[in-house]
């Protein structure tokens, strides 16, 4: 399991921003994955499609995933209990995913938080990622080797996050 960077931001563009200072440094987006809501009302249709590799989008924060769709790996749209609708892109996809078809979902956990536990995050920050999410949050999730862990924690830390974690395969953690 590779190590995992987890960085808050307070808006759309804090993040949008941290994707684009990670693309402008060379680092392989696919292993970057964002998760935030799509809170914003509107009187008019909201969706979200892909066509082949690109994200296609109209109403809302139409503009912002659309572009970020555009640097990340997969991409998905979740009405979450408690959360409310999630957009979800890049390879964590595949985690919220694989935790809703295995029943991984237990333990008083969010299908959100069974996947980020799933990537090797401690239950308690999954918790205090998921309650991010809630208060309008977004979430960026870097996954790499040891090195690649700490250079995209390098690189996010320039980025002004709320908050910054390394989780660690070995389990331990690091806060900066």
């Amino acid at each position: 399991m590779p190590d995992t960077v987890v960085a808050v931001y307070e808006s759309h563009a804090d993040a949008e921003q941290a994707v684009a200072k990670l693309s402008e440094a060379s680092f392989d987006i696919k292993q970057v994955s964002i998760i935030g809501k799509d809170y914003h009302t509107q009187e008019k249709v909201v969706g979200y499609y892909t066509t082949g590799d690109r994200m296609k989008s109209w109403g809302g924060l139409g503009a912002f995933w659309g572009g970020i769709w555009g640097l990340l790996f997969g991409a998905g749209v979740f009405l979450v209990p408690g959360i409310g609708p999630v957009l979800i892109g890049g390879p964590f996809l595949a985690a919220l995913v694989g935790a809703l078809e295995s029943a991984a979902v237990v333990g008083g956990l969010s299908a959100v938080a069974a996947g980020l536990v799933s990537q090797g995050i401690p239950k308690q920050s999954a918790i205090k990622y998921e309650s991010e999410l809630k208060a309008d949050k977004f979430v960026l999730v870097v996954h790499g080797t040891p090195e690649e862990a700490e250079r995209a924690e390098t690189i996010l830390a320039a980025t002004s996050p709320i908050s910054l974690e390394k989780h660690e395969t070995a389990g331990t953690q690091e806060a900066a």
